[in-house]
């Protein structure tokens, strides 16, 4: 069994994501270097940074070229990537029902960049519209928003990957802002219930600790982001936030999940 890693929120910093990568051993001169190695990306490629279609570019290359080693690459679909999604399709049309939102202005607000979307091709649509939602490995439930909103897909990781890969090919304003809707919510384990909550969702999905992004880890442990920032364990242990805020200067947090707790 190879080594197992996580990382989430690039946001378009690619440069950064291939220098942590090179530094655990995962990736050379421009290649996968992992060998039998997993690694799972959680999410946000893309906005808020200068190139996200290049993290996409990178992440799908690095499926490919694992596979041919021996390992495995996830990449898990973030609510940036429906954002950014949901822009390319449907733009400045309002959202039914409530008309002073639609994509094109929270894609605008939340750090969408002009040269991403430009930059897609049938190529990057194809793969960013088949990703799953959810992942599990080394006894982990691996995700991108720090909510229990996936459980309105389902009450298995399976269930709710076929449910989101669908709907990602419905096309219908309604279902792609709802989730859009879901998958921004967050705090689900960091409020006064979290630990029951945590508790709930592990029970009905499996493993022994949720990992995710979204939420900066300063967020959830007070404070502001550094480039020293360290993922953040939470909810008695049963959560780890691996999201740096690498946006605002923060690291790219790479972690070895198949070690002891």
């Amino acid at each position: 069994m190879g080594e197992v890693w996580a990382a989430s929120d690039i946001h378009g910093h690619r440069d950064e994501l291939e220098a942590t990568l090179t530094a655990a051993g995962l990736f050379e001169d421009g290649h996968w270097a992992g060998g039998d190695a997993r690694l799972w990306l959680l999410g946000d490629y893309v906005d808020r940074g200068p190139d996200g279609v290049g993290v996409i570019e990178l992440a799908m290359r690095l499926e490919d070229e694992a596979e041919q080693a021996g390992g495995e690459v996830t990449a898990l679909l973030g609510n940036h990537e429906i954002l950014m999604l949901g822009m390319h399709r449907y733009g400045p049309t309002p959202v039914p029902g409530d008309n002073r939102y639609s994509f094109e202005a929270n894609w605008f607000g939340n750090g969408g960049i002009v040269s991403d979307l430009e930059r897609l091709e049938e190529r990057h649509l194809d793969w960013l519209t088949t990703r799953p939602a959810l992942g599990q490995d080394a006894d982990q439930l691996l995700l991108h928003s720090d909510t229990t909103a996936y459980l309105l897909w389902g009450d298995a990781v399976d269930e709710i990957n076929a449910a989101v890969r669908a709907e990602l090919q419905m096309p219908d304003l309604d279902t792609w802002w709802e989730m859009w809707r879901r998958l921004t919510s967050r705090y689900a384990f960091a409020r006064e219930d979290g630990v029951e909550t945590a508790t709930r969702m592990l029970e009905a999905l499996g493993g022994r600790r949720i990992v995710h992004g979204h939420t900066i880890g300063a967020l959830i442990r007070g404070g502001t982001v550094t480039p020293q920032d360290e993922p953040v364990l939470y909810a008695d242990g049963l959560v780890l936030d691996i999201d740096g805020g690498i946006y605002l200067g923060g690291p790219c947090q790479l972690v070895r999940l198949d070690e002891p707790a």
